[in-house]
This record gives structure tokens, sequence and C-alpha cells, in this order.
């Protein structure tokens, strides 16, 4: 990492009424592609997805560990699948990180998208 660089943050949802797609078929997306193909993205230190079913909005948040690997291009089928670009995209200077105590032995695996499939799933190779 570039100290003159510093870690980069993403923050992107969309507003899901009207366009088909809703917070379950998102989940589908993750379980069936989305965390495999972004467990292999360069550069990309944490992503995770964030929802509101009240407001019917999805996005992710993602943690980069340059401004290079920020810009680089990524996967576009959320855009696809939902049928337009995000509602808002923004990327972020990182004031600094913390990890707290806690219980579990690694962070990927978890979240509503995965609990239905089983217990915390592997990391990609």
């Amino acid at each position: 990492m570039n100290d003159a660089d510093g870690l980069k943050a993403t923050v992107v949802w969309w507003e899901l009424a009207g366009t088909g797609r809703t917070i379950g078929s998102m989940r589908e997306f993750l379980r069936e592609e989305a965390v495999d193909r972004f467990a292999a993205v360069e550069g990309l230190r944490l992503k995770f997805w964030i929802s509101d079913l009240a407001t019917e909005r999805w996005g992710a948040v993602l943690l980069w560990e340059s401004a290079e690997a920020a810009a680089r291009p990524l996967p576009a089928r959320a855009a696809e699948l939902i049928g337009r670009p995000p509602a808002q995209w923004t990327l972020f200077d990182v004031e600094a990180t913390v990890e707290g105590v806690h219980a579990l032995p690694r962070l990927a695996g978890y979240g509503l998208a995965l609990e239905p499939a089983g217990p915390p799933r592997s990391p990609a190779p």
C-alpha cells in the first residue's frame, strides 16, 4: 500500500423499487455468484452488502487497500440484474480502522443471504 494513497472506501446503493428485483432475489444473487466472485478481487480488503427492506434499498460498502485498487473495473452483474446503475456511488478516504474484540474466528461467510445455505462458508481459494 502506498502511504500517500491510503485506504479507500466505496459506498454504493440501488433503489430496487420498480426494478422487478427484491431483497430476496438479490440475496439469491449473493449466494449463487457475487460472494465468490468478489472473494477473488485484487486489492479488496472487505466487502459487505447491506439492505433495507422497508425502503427497498440494496447496496454495499467496500474497503480498498489503495486508490488504484478502488479504480479498477468491477463485475457489473448487480447493475445488469437490477437494470440500472446505482443511485449512489461514493469513494471516500479512510481516516482510521480498528477491529474490536469479537468471538468470530473470521468475518467471511456471515450474513442474512448466507444463513439459509448453512454455517459460514469457507473463503474462496
